[in-house]
């Protein structure tokens, strides 16, 4: 019974996520597994969920059929945990994580400080769940990490515009080829650099996995490094930067750097 269930784990993660998707015509691609490389165990398996949150196996696995099933029951338990009635951002949460957070001196409700900032994040995802709420965070850490957001207020663009602007876009290709080439410009300033950073984003992302961590912000690094490595001798420097323009803050409009 116990191998049956471990067989059966993928799918189960499947039909949850197709039921909760409503999307059986395009059942097809709704997961993303990635296997990490490797010629010898143990091996590596990410599975992404349709939001954009990456699971990966903590167990060692001799196998990548068992490190596969073993990505899959993470995500499977994060996934019900996370329909959970505590896991849904309410305003009660939202204050009592306010309250946690708060330090005597920092105001809130003002969208100026990094707590503002984090409680106006906490408000758009009213109503949804944790795990959603950290999808769209995961852009912002990543934002932080690369420069963008203190390019962005140098250039004196409002907090709840650069929110605004980034919670309606997301995550794309075009963004994170452009803080691969930020990073290819910081190699050329300072050789060896890449390098140092992509090791350790990749130590960050092994012990996250270890833990049973939700992943894509440890794994969205490594991924955006190693393009920069891989683009290292075929790029010529830029100097745009993606983001909302300074002189419209109420509704932003994307200047992106294209190559």
């Amino acid at each position: 019974r116990d191998a049956g269930l471990a067989l059966n784990i993928v799918a189960m993660l499947h039909n949850f996520w197709e039921q909760k998707q409503g999307s059986a015509s395009q059942s097809e691609g709704l997961l993303l597994y990635e296997s990490a490389p490797s010629p010898r165990p143990p091996y590596i398996y990410y599975v992404t969920l349709p939001g954009g949150s990456c699971f990966g196996n903590y167990k060692e696995c001799e196998t990548q059929a068992e490190a596969r099933r073993d990505a899959a029951r993470v995500a499977l338990m994060n996934s019900l945990v996370n329909e959970l009635p505590s896991r849904r951002i309410t305003p009660l949460f939202i204050t009592h994580s306010l309250q946690e957070a708060a330090s005597a001196s920092t105001d809130a409700c003002d969208p100026s400080t990094s707590l503002g900032a984090y409680c106006l994040l906490l408000q758009s995802y009213t109503g949804r769940t944790m795990l959603e709420f950290q999808e769209g965070m995961t852009v912002f850490q990543l934002l932080h990490w690369n420069g963008t957001l203190k390019i962005l207020r140098e250039r004196q663009c409002s907090r709840q515009s650069v929110i605004g602007y980034y919670l309606q876009r997301g995550l794309d290709a075009s963004m994170r080829s452009s803080m691969a080439l930020d990073w290819l410009g910081r190699e050329r300033q300072t050789p060896r650099q890449l390098r140092m950073e992509l090791r350790a984003a990749q130590r960050e992302l092994d012990v996250a996995r270890c833990h049973g961590n939700e992943l894509r912000f440890y794994k969205e690094k490594t991924e955006i490094l190693s393009l920069a490595l891989s683009q290292e001798f075929t790029h010529q420097p830029h100097t745009d930067i993606h983001g909302p323009h300074t002189d419209s803050q109420e509704s932003p409009e994307p200047h992106i750097h294209h190559q």
